[in-house]
Protein backbone atom coordinates (compact mmCIF):
# COMPACT_ATOMS: atom_id res chain seq x y z
CA UNK A 1 0.00 0.00 0.00
CA UNK A 2 2.92 2.07 0.53
CA UNK A 3 3.08 3.69 -3.23
CA UNK A 4 -0.54 4.11 -3.03
CA UNK A 5 0.02 6.23 -0.02
CA UNK A 6 2.12 8.15 -1.82
CA UNK A 7 0.53 8.77 -4.88
CA UNK A 8 -2.92 9.53 -3.26
CA UNK A 9 -1.53 11.96 -0.63
CA UNK A 10 0.81 13.78 -3.27
CA UNK A 11 -2.57 14.61 -5.42
CA UNK A 12 -4.63 14.92 -2.35
CA UNK A 13 -1.61 17.79 -0.89
CA UNK A 14 -1.74 19.25 -4.38
CA UNK A 15 -5.18 20.41 -4.26
CA UNK A 16 -5.20 21.47 -0.41
CA UNK A 17 -2.18 23.46 -1.46
CA UNK A 18 -4.87 25.41 -3.93
CA UNK A 19 -7.88 25.58 -1.61
CA UNK A 20 -6.00 25.54 1.55
CA UNK A 21 -4.94 29.29 0.00
CA UNK A 22 -8.84 30.21 -0.43
CA UNK A 23 -10.60 28.55 2.80
CA UNK A 24 -7.78 28.21 5.00
CA UNK A 25 -5.93 25.34 5.67
CA UNK A 26 -7.60 23.45 8.51
CA UNK A 27 -11.21 24.11 7.05
CA UNK A 28 -13.41 21.29 6.38
CA UNK A 29 -13.98 23.21 3.04
CA UNK A 30 -10.39 22.63 2.00
CA UNK A 31 -10.14 19.24 2.90
CA UNK A 32 -13.65 18.02 1.22
CA UNK A 33 -12.75 19.36 -1.83
CA UNK A 34 -9.34 18.58 -2.10
CA UNK A 35 -10.68 15.30 -1.18
CA UNK A 36 -13.57 15.75 -4.66
CA UNK A 37 -10.47 16.32 -6.89
CA UNK A 38 -8.32 13.44 -6.18
CA UNK A 39 -11.47 11.23 -6.87
CA UNK A 40 -11.88 13.50 -10.19
CA UNK A 41 -7.89 12.46 -11.23
CA UNK A 42 -8.46 9.06 -10.09
CA UNK A 43 -11.75 8.73 -12.44
CA UNK A 44 -10.37 10.71 -15.75
CA UNK A 45 -7.33 8.31 -15.14
CA UNK A 46 -9.67 5.02 -15.22
CA UNK A 47 -11.83 6.77 -18.34
CA UNK A 48 -9.34 4.16 -21.30
CA UNK A 49 -11.19 1.58 -19.08
CA UNK A 50 -14.44 2.47 -18.67
CA UNK A 51 -13.99 2.44 -22.47
CA UNK A 52 -12.84 -0.95 -22.83
CA UNK A 53 -15.77 -1.92 -20.18
CA UNK A 54 -18.44 -0.17 -22.34
CA UNK A 55 -17.36 -2.04 -25.62
CA UNK A 56 -17.12 -5.55 -23.40
CA UNK A 57 -20.37 -4.94 -21.77
CA UNK A 58 -21.81 -4.12 -25.47
CA UNK A 59 -20.17 -7.29 -26.66
CA UNK A 60 -21.69 -8.99 -23.96
CA UNK A 61 -25.53 -7.97 -25.02
CA UNK A 62 -25.10 -8.69 -28.74
CA UNK A 63 -23.91 -12.33 -28.73
CA UNK A 64 -26.24 -13.15 -26.36
CA UNK A 65 -28.66 -14.64 -29.23
CA UNK A 66 -25.42 -16.68 -30.21
CA UNK A 67 -24.95 -17.89 -26.23
CA UNK A 68 -28.32 -19.27 -26.48
CA UNK A 69 -28.09 -21.17 -29.46
CA UNK A 70 -24.83 -22.34 -27.55
CA UNK A 71 -26.99 -23.49 -24.32
CA UNK A 72 -29.30 -25.11 -26.75
CA UNK A 73 -27.11 -27.47 -28.48
CA UNK A 74 -24.63 -27.89 -25.65
CA UNK A 75 -26.96 -27.93 -22.49
CA UNK A 76 -26.46 -31.49 -22.14
CA UNK A 77 -22.99 -31.38 -22.02
CA UNK A 78 -22.10 -28.35 -19.40
CA UNK A 79 -17.71 -29.02 -20.40
CA UNK A 80 -18.57 -28.36 -23.84
CA UNK A 81 -20.97 -25.60 -23.04
CA UNK A 82 -17.95 -24.14 -21.47
CA UNK A 83 -15.67 -24.50 -24.12
CA UNK A 84 -17.46 -23.06 -26.80
CA UNK A 85 -18.58 -19.84 -24.55
CA UNK A 86 -15.42 -18.84 -23.90
CA UNK A 87 -14.12 -19.46 -27.79
CA UNK A 88 -17.33 -17.46 -28.29
CA UNK A 89 -15.76 -14.62 -26.49
CA UNK A 90 -12.47 -14.89 -27.51
CA UNK A 91 -13.69 -14.60 -31.22
CA UNK A 92 -15.61 -11.34 -30.28
CA UNK A 93 -13.05 -10.26 -28.40
CA UNK A 94 -15.06 -9.99 -25.21
CA UNK A 95 -14.46 -10.01 -21.74
CA UNK A 96 -16.58 -10.98 -19.38
CA UNK A 97 -15.05 -9.65 -16.16
CA UNK A 98 -14.39 -6.11 -17.67
CA UNK A 99 -17.95 -4.62 -15.77
CA UNK A 100 -16.06 -5.04 -12.44
CA UNK A 101 -12.24 -4.18 -13.46
CA UNK A 102 -13.42 -0.34 -12.71
CA UNK A 103 -14.49 -0.88 -9.07
CA UNK A 104 -11.75 -3.46 -8.52
CA UNK A 105 -9.21 -1.08 -9.29
CA UNK A 106 -10.61 1.35 -6.93
CA UNK A 107 -10.90 -0.53 -3.89
CA UNK A 108 -6.94 -0.20 -3.27
CA UNK A 109 -7.15 3.68 -3.69
CA UNK A 110 -10.61 3.53 -1.68
CA UNK A 111 -8.78 1.17 0.86
CA UNK A 112 -5.73 4.03 1.20
CA UNK A 113 -7.45 6.75 1.47
CA UNK A 114 -9.77 5.03 3.68
CA UNK A 115 -6.19 4.01 6.02
CA UNK A 116 -5.16 7.78 5.75
CA UNK A 117 -8.25 9.74 7.12
CA UNK A 118 -8.78 6.87 9.83
CA UNK A 119 -5.12 7.13 10.86
CA UNK A 120 -4.93 10.90 10.88
CA UNK A 121 -7.40 10.83 13.24
CA UNK A 122 -6.31 8.01 15.72
CA UNK A 123 -2.37 8.13 15.15
CA UNK A 124 -1.36 11.31 13.71
CA UNK A 125 2.04 10.83 14.79
CA UNK A 126 2.41 7.73 12.24
CA UNK A 127 2.62 9.50 8.87
CA UNK A 128 2.03 8.26 5.30
CA UNK A 129 2.89 9.38 2.50
CA UNK A 130 3.63 13.05 1.58
CA UNK A 131 1.91 13.67 4.91
CA UNK A 132 2.86 15.01 7.96
CA UNK A 133 2.13 15.10 11.60
CA UNK A 134 0.95 18.67 11.38
CA UNK A 135 -1.35 17.72 8.00
CA UNK A 136 -2.94 14.62 9.58
CA UNK A 137 -4.09 16.41 12.54
CA UNK A 138 -5.74 19.36 10.40
CA UNK A 139 -6.62 16.40 7.98
CA UNK A 140 -8.43 14.37 10.97
CA UNK A 141 -9.70 17.23 12.62
CA UNK A 142 -11.03 19.16 9.48
CA UNK A 143 -14.66 19.75 10.24
CA UNK A 144 -17.66 20.12 7.28
CA UNK A 145 -21.01 21.40 8.32
CA UNK A 146 -20.39 20.33 11.78
CA UNK A 147 -19.22 16.98 11.47
CA UNK A 148 -15.36 15.99 11.25
CA UNK A 149 -14.96 14.36 7.92
CA UNK A 150 -12.76 11.37 9.80
CA UNK A 151 -16.14 10.21 11.36
CA UNK A 152 -17.98 7.70 10.85
CA UNK A 153 -22.04 6.59 11.46
CA UNK A 154 -20.93 4.64 14.10
CA UNK A 155 -18.48 6.41 16.09
CA UNK A 156 -19.84 9.48 17.38
CA UNK A 157 -22.75 10.31 19.38
CA UNK A 158 -23.15 13.74 17.64
CA UNK A 159 -27.15 14.45 15.40
CA UNK A 160 -25.03 16.08 12.89
CA UNK A 161 -22.11 13.55 12.16
CA UNK A 162 -25.76 10.96 11.82
CA UNK A 163 -27.27 12.83 9.25
CA UNK A 164 -24.19 13.91 6.70
CA UNK A 165 -22.86 10.05 7.04
CA UNK A 166 -26.79 8.83 6.35
CA UNK A 167 -27.51 11.26 3.50
CA UNK A 168 -24.07 10.64 1.91
CA UNK A 169 -24.66 6.49 2.55
CA UNK A 170 -28.25 7.05 0.90
CA UNK A 171 -26.99 9.25 -2.22
CA UNK A 172 -24.15 6.95 -2.72
CA UNK A 173 -26.87 3.72 -2.41
CA UNK A 174 -29.10 5.29 -4.77
CA UNK A 175 -26.27 6.51 -7.28
CA UNK A 176 -24.97 3.02 -7.60
CA UNK A 177 -28.66 1.20 -8.26
CA UNK A 178 -29.90 4.06 -10.77
CA UNK A 179 -26.36 3.47 -12.97
CA UNK A 180 -26.82 0.05 -13.33
CA UNK A 181 -30.61 0.58 -13.72
CA UNK A 182 -29.99 2.93 -16.78
CA UNK A 183 -27.57 0.43 -18.11
CA UNK A 184 -30.44 -2.67 -18.22
CA UNK A 185 -32.95 -0.40 -18.81
CA UNK A 186 -31.19 2.23 -21.95
CA UNK A 187 -28.62 -0.10 -23.31
CA UNK A 188 -29.73 -3.90 -23.09
CA UNK A 189 -31.71 -5.49 -26.35
CA UNK A 190 -34.73 -7.28 -25.56
CA UNK A 191 -32.62 -10.93 -25.55
CA UNK A 192 -29.89 -9.52 -23.78
CA UNK A 193 -32.74 -9.25 -20.65
CA UNK A 194 -33.05 -13.14 -19.90
CA UNK A 195 -30.38 -15.64 -19.89
CA UNK A 196 -27.53 -16.18 -17.45
CA UNK A 197 -25.97 -12.67 -18.35
CA UNK A 198 -29.06 -10.53 -17.74
CA UNK A 199 -29.77 -12.50 -14.55
CA UNK A 200 -26.14 -11.72 -13.42
CA UNK A 201 -26.57 -7.62 -14.30
CA UNK A 202 -30.27 -7.77 -12.20
CA UNK A 203 -27.82 -9.74 -8.78
CA UNK A 204 -25.70 -6.72 -9.32
CA UNK A 205 -28.49 -4.25 -9.66
CA UNK A 206 -29.75 -4.91 -5.74
CA UNK A 207 -26.70 -6.45 -4.34
CA UNK A 208 -23.96 -4.20 -5.32
CA UNK A 209 -26.34 -1.38 -3.43
CA UNK A 210 -27.20 -3.10 -0.51
CA UNK A 211 -23.58 -4.03 -0.37
CA UNK A 212 -22.60 -0.26 -0.26
CA UNK A 213 -25.24 1.04 2.07
CA UNK A 214 -24.49 -1.72 4.60
CA UNK A 215 -20.16 -0.98 4.49
CA UNK A 216 -21.09 3.28 4.91
CA UNK A 217 -21.89 3.60 7.58
CA UNK A 218 -18.60 2.03 8.50
CA UNK A 219 -16.68 4.73 6.60
CA UNK A 220 -15.55 8.02 7.40
CA UNK A 221 -17.40 10.93 6.14
CA UNK A 222 -14.13 12.07 3.54
CA UNK A 223 -14.73 8.33 1.90
CA UNK A 224 -18.01 8.78 1.45
CA UNK A 225 -17.29 12.20 -0.13
CA UNK A 226 -14.58 9.99 -2.50
CA UNK A 227 -17.27 7.30 -3.47
CA UNK A 228 -20.32 9.02 -3.89
CA UNK A 229 -18.13 11.69 -6.47
CA UNK A 230 -17.23 8.70 -8.52
CA UNK A 231 -20.71 7.36 -8.37
CA UNK A 232 -21.82 10.55 -10.28
CA UNK A 233 -19.08 10.82 -12.22
CA UNK A 234 -19.60 7.19 -13.76
CA UNK A 235 -23.67 7.77 -13.60
CA UNK A 236 -22.67 11.04 -15.70
CA UNK A 237 -19.88 9.27 -18.00
CA UNK A 238 -22.35 6.38 -18.60
CA UNK A 239 -25.60 9.01 -19.83
CA UNK A 240 -23.19 10.39 -22.12
CA UNK A 241 -21.97 7.14 -23.89
CA UNK A 242 -25.76 5.60 -23.71
CA UNK A 243 -26.74 8.36 -25.35
CA UNK A 244 -24.27 9.59 -28.09
CA UNK A 245 -23.21 5.62 -28.82
CA UNK A 246 -25.67 3.05 -27.69
CA UNK A 247 -25.84 -0.96 -28.36
CA UNK A 248 -28.10 -1.17 -31.92
CA UNK A 249 -31.30 -2.30 -30.87
CA UNK A 250 -31.46 -1.05 -27.72
CA UNK A 251 -34.08 1.86 -26.76
CA UNK A 252 -30.80 3.96 -26.61
CA UNK A 253 -30.49 3.21 -30.03
CA UNK A 254 -33.66 4.17 -31.38
CA UNK A 255 -34.01 6.76 -29.33
CA UNK A 256 -30.42 8.47 -30.96
CA UNK A 257 -32.22 7.41 -34.40
CA UNK A 258 -35.47 9.37 -33.42
CA UNK A 259 -33.51 12.67 -32.27
CA UNK A 260 -31.19 12.31 -35.44
CA UNK A 261 -33.98 11.92 -37.79
CA UNK A 262 -35.68 15.18 -36.19
CA UNK A 263 -32.40 17.04 -36.08
CA UNK A 264 -32.14 15.83 -40.01
CA UNK A 265 -35.45 16.65 -41.11
CA UNK A 266 -35.08 20.46 -39.45
CA UNK A 267 -32.66 21.09 -42.16
CA UNK A 268 -34.69 19.36 -44.60
CA UNK A 269 -32.67 16.05 -44.53
CA UNK A 270 -34.41 12.83 -45.23
CA UNK A 271 -32.38 10.06 -43.30
CA UNK A 272 -32.28 6.11 -44.38
CA UNK A 273 -34.39 4.29 -41.36
CA UNK A 274 -31.93 0.82 -41.46
CA UNK A 275 -29.00 3.41 -41.59
CA UNK A 276 -29.51 5.99 -40.51
CA UNK A 277 -27.71 7.84 -43.13
CA UNK A 278 -28.40 10.94 -45.80
CA UNK A 279 -30.43 9.28 -48.27
CA UNK A 280 -28.82 10.91 -51.42
CA UNK A 281 -31.14 13.05 -53.93
CA UNK A 282 -32.14 11.51 -57.05
CA UNK A 283 -29.37 13.05 -60.11
CA UNK A 284 -31.24 15.87 -62.22
CA UNK A 285 -30.33 15.75 -65.20
CA UNK A 286 -30.59 18.73 -67.79
CA UNK A 287 -33.32 18.32 -70.54
CA UNK A 288 -32.02 16.90 -73.47
CA UNK A 289 -32.45 18.95 -76.90
CA UNK A 290 -35.20 17.56 -79.18
CA UNK A 291 -33.44 16.91 -82.71
CA UNK A 292 -35.54 18.20 -85.57
CA UNK A 293 -37.07 15.01 -87.69
CA UNK A 294 -35.07 14.63 -90.85
CA UNK A 295 -36.72 15.03 -93.84
CA UNK A 296 -36.11 14.36 -97.55
CA UNK A 297 -35.22 16.46 -100.68
CA UNK A 298 -39.08 15.50 -101.91
CA UNK A 299 -40.52 16.45 -98.71
CA UNK A 300 -38.16 19.95 -98.57
CA UNK A 301 -39.57 20.70 -102.13
CA UNK A 302 -43.30 19.96 -100.99
CA UNK A 303 -43.48 22.54 -98.72
CA UNK A 304 -41.66 25.29 -100.59
CA UNK A 305 -44.51 24.85 -103.38
CA UNK A 306 -47.40 25.05 -100.32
Amino acid sequence: MWPLYWVISAVLLAFHTLFGNIFGDASGIAWVLSIIGLTLVIRAALIPLFVKQIKSSRNMQLIQPKVKELQKKYGHDRERLAQETMKLYRDSGTNPFASCLPILLQMPIFLSLFRLIDQAAKNPEQVRGLMTVELNRQFGDAVFLNAKISDTFLTTDLLSVRILAAVLVLAMTATTFLTQRQLMSKNMPPDALTGPYAQQQKLLLYVLPLAFGFGGIFFPVGVLFYWTTSNLWTMGQQFYVIRNNPAPGTPAFQAKQDRDAAKAARKGIVLDTATAEPVPEPEVRPAQRQQPKRESRQQRKNKKKK
